[in-house]
């Protein structure tokens, strides 16, 4: 749908890719273009901070963050360019991305975050999609479908749970 590099996905460490990579499979089954990186708020603090500050002008609409443990990433994003932010709480062994939901979605008033589900890369695209799609008919069209594929997905699997229920006694 786009050859211009609209969105920006970034994480933390190489790490973080296989969840970030639903976010990648999501924005190439509907043509748009994006960048991912490396970013780590913590170990690339000039690096991330001058990418914040110059992603409007580099010509990204939105940027999805994600980060693991501290995940200070999005937020430190957020604080430095008015984009839409969307963080993306990336699970580690301990607490289960339970520490990751919890500093992504706890910004102090004024620097806002979007939040998706831990480990949910795949809905931070949908909802950069929805973002872009705002002001893009064509990504707009392109959701619409999307969202009766899923309907139909749906209507489907009870049709076939019912089917196996049905064949089988005391249902």
């Amino acid at each position: 749908m786009s050859n211009n590099v609209r969105v920006a996905l970034v994480m933390g460490s190489d790490s973080d890719w296989p969840i970030m990579q639903e976010a990648a499979e999501i924005l190439d089954e509907f043509k748009v273009a994006y960048e991912a990186q490396v970013l780590s708020a913590h170990r690339m603090p000039e690096e991330m901070s001058s990418f914040a500050k110059q992603a409007r002008s580099n010509g990204f609409a939105v940027i999805i963050a994600g980060a693991g443990g501290a995940a200070h990433l999005p937020g430190m994003i957020a604080s430095q360019t008015t984009l839409p932010v969307i963080g993306v709480p990336v699970p580690l062994k301990t607490l289960d991305g339970m520490d990751s939901l919890l500093s992504i979605v706890q910004m102090p008033a004024g620097i806002p975050v979007a939040t998706v589900g831990i480990g949910n890369a795949k809905n931070a695209a949908l909802l950069a999609l929805r973002i872009l799609g705002a002001s893009d008919s064509e990504i707009a069209t392109a959701l619409d479908s999307y969202a009766i594929k899923l309907h139909d997905a749906a209507i489907e699997k009870g049709r076939n749970l019912q089917s196996k229920r049905s064949q089988r006694t005391g249902f």
